[in-house]
């Protein structure tokens, strides 16, 4: 199961990241390439709590959905709908350089993965609190999908 936390899994994540350009096409949604940088930046600044986000948790997300979602053998579908602050058409922070932008994306992503414990007990928006291992897990999965969006 690849997870941020494996240097090469995270090296894997970087070389596709790097793959990207500005005239990437999509093959689903309605993100630039530029703007699901951004809005990848956002979900890790959303993670280190540097970007609030509302709670949308239950029951139900908190438990069934978050074993699927991090376990289950399977790709995420198109269409999934996220948190208002990290959507690029609502509240996430707008694309200003795409070389800077992708710079800053690796930053964090350096960040989080250097600084193992940081992210233990903080609370996804749908899937409450995670721990470091299921926060790594996520941001994989959550890179991986966007990834794949833009071929890379």
């Amino acid at each position: 199961m690849k997870t941020l936390a494996r240097p090469s899994d995270k090296a894997e994540i970087l070389r596709r990241l790097r793959r990207v350009h500005p005239g990437s096409h999509r093959g689903w949604g309605r993100m630039s390439a530029h703007q699901m940088v951004c809005h990848l930046a956002d979900s890790f600044r959303m993670a280190t709590g540097q970007r609030p986000a509302r709670s949308d948790t239950s029951l139900f997300k908190r438990t069934l959905l978050k074993w699927v979602v991090l376990y289950a053998p399977l790709r995420w579908p198109a269409g999934i709908r996220t948190s208002p602050e990290i959507d690029q058409e609502v509240g996430g922070t707008p694309p200003v350089e795409f070389t800077a932008d992708v710079a800053q994306l690796e930053t964090l992503i350096e960040l989080v993965t250097l600084q193992m414990g940081s992210l233990d007990g903080r609370p996804h928006p749908l899937f409450g609190r995670m721990s470091d291992a299921a926060w790594l897990r996520w941001s994989y999965v959550h890179m991986d999908h966007h990834l794949r969006q833009f071929g890379a």
